[in-house]
């Protein structure tokens, strides 16, 4: 007969079974299905389709002139897609089409709109893309604060830039392909989101906030679109050099679990079709799962203690002969 003693630690041992199952399959669940998917075409060949063959000839990415969207552009094209850039600036989006087609045999198109302006936009876009039959839609474009800092200090035309471009633009241009996708019955939606979305982010209050919005629009949407046979993907990368991050050194100078724009794109087109969700490099899938073991308020007060950092970081490339961060 069991004394209360060894009830209690068969209770707490099936308590940690469960909890490791859970936080396994949570964090290895991407893993898993990217395993599945590399090996299915060895045992039903017929079923392998290319990224043109399962969802489209067209791919739409925003904030494609620089960082992860013109790379997520590159790699598409490379895959054999045509692609619709659109992003702010018209030179840019001319350059990147011509360089794309210079490289690749496919066909571009570019929109030319500032998504910080609202709802006004959308009109225009809409037009744009009615006659492109839109098979992979990645909602890239995104906004950051200049560097961390206290909520009121931070200019209100800047949080509402935040606001317009993070979850307007993701939510809008999601309704805007919708009815061509479910009309073929394919397609797919790449969300890309942030690692902040883990905790509340003290000094960048509103981008971690609305990262966190475009998790849980995600997810919802995944359920929504199964039954059409529309993929909906959301990608949490962790630290990238991009110049949205170029307020701190650290970030900029990379390394193994800070890759540049190019490295990470490449990793991540790459799970297209293969996860639902993934942080769409391998060293920042370790990160995750590291960062989810934590209980959230240790991880908001280290983001507090970290955003301080790279506060300072931004205050001393300010300085008199001071030489600032480069991407690569």
């Amino acid at each position: 007969m069991l004394i209360p003693a060894q009830l209690a630690l068969w209770a707490l041992a099936l308590i940690g079974v469960w909890a490791l199952a859970w936080w396994m399959y949570d964090n290895l669940k991407s893993l898993a299905q990217i395993g599945i998917a590399l090996l299915a075409p060895y045992f039903a060949p017929t079923e392998h389709k290319t990224l043109t063959e399962r969802f489209g000839k067209w791919a739409v990415i925003t904030g494609s002139t620089d960082g992860i969207g013109k790379q997520y552009a590159f790699q598409l094209a490379s895959r054999g897609l045509n692609v619709v850039l659109v992003s702010r600036s018209t030179d840019k989006l001319v350059a990147v089409a011509h360089e794309i087609e210079s490289k690749y045999s496919v066909k571009t198109k570019w929109i030319a709109v500032d998504f910080s302006s609202g709802r006004k936009i959308y009109d225009h876009l809409r037009k744009e893309l009615d006659s492109v039959p839109v098979g992979i839609l990645v909602n890239n474009v995104g906004a950051n604060v200049d560097y961390p800092d206290d909520l009121d200090h931070i200019p209100e035309d800047k949080l509402w830039q935040l606001i317009n471009i993070n979850v307007g633009a993701v939510t809008m241009l999601t309704r805007t392909v919708l009815p061509g996708m479910k009309k073929r019955g394919q397609g797919a939606i790449v969300n890309i989101s942030s690692g902040s979305e883990l905790q509340p982010l003290p000094y960048m209050t509103v981008y971690a906030a609305t990262k966190a919005y475009i998790h849980n629009f995600t997810l919802a949407m995944q359920h929504e679109l199964e039954p059409f046979g529309i993929t909906c993907q959301l990608v949490s990368p962790m630290f990238v050099t991009t110049k949205m991050n170029n307020f701190s050194t650290t970030i900029m100078e990379g390394g193994l679990f800070i890759p540049n724009a190019e490295m990470y794109a490449k990793f991540a087109t790459f799970t297209l079709g293969k996860t639902k969700q993934t942080t769409g490099y391998w060293s920042h899938g370790i990160q995750y799962g590291v960062m989810k073991l934590v209980p959230e308020w240790v991880r908001t007060v280290i983001g507090g203690v970290m955003n301080k950092q790279f506060r300072k970081e931004y205050y001393d490339q300010q300085k008199p002969n001071a030489v600032p961060a480069q991407a690569s």
